[in-house]
């Protein structure tokens, strides 16, 4: 799938892939493996920017994905996020969509807003937040319509 049809068709919260389409090279050879890693991994869709309007999109619409945490104890010290622009060469797709009845927490409501969690039900989504300083978040249902009988690249949207 193109960048397009993940900003058109994936909801936020979903898993999604992207790769260049080279092989992955043998773990002995650290180097070219972590390069390699940079145009082949996976993510959480977490934001959406710019607008898309009837077949051309604004030049600074793109999409970010959560790719990972690192830290220790507990403690996350860096987050990595990677932001893709409409016109990445690179191949997307979604691995997986949120349940439905799920509960996005966004960070904050409008258009700026990043998830900063996918909690299972609406009391997880509750008892997370009293452990996570977000005074202005926002609790967003994953409803079924998101997940309208779309056509993605000739099939059905699962």
């Amino acid at each position: 799938m193109s960048a397009h049809t993940i900003f058109d068709n994936a909801p936020i919260g979903s898993i999604v892939a992207w790769s260049d389409g080279t092989p992955q090279p043998p773990a002995r050879f650290n180097k070219k493996l972590a390069a390699w890693q940079t145009s082949n991994s996976r993510g959480r869709l977490i934001r959406k920017q710019g607008t898309r309007g009837i077949g051309t999109p604004s030049p600074s619409a793109c999409f970010t994905l959560h790719e990972a945490d690192h830290g220790a104890g507990g403690v996350i010290v860096i987050r990595v996020h990677r932001t893709f622009s409409l016109d990445s060469r690179l191949a997307f797709t979604i691995v997986e969509r949120p349940t439905i009845g799920s509960i996005r927490v966004f960070d904050r409501a409008g258009d700026d807003a990043e998830l900063v969690y996918l909690a299972t039900n609406e009391a997880d989504a509750c008892e997370w937040l009293t452990r996570h300083g977000y005074p202005r978040a926002v609790l967003q249902e994953v409803k079924a319509d998101e997940f309208g009988a779309g056509i993605v690249e000739g099939r059905t949207a699962a």
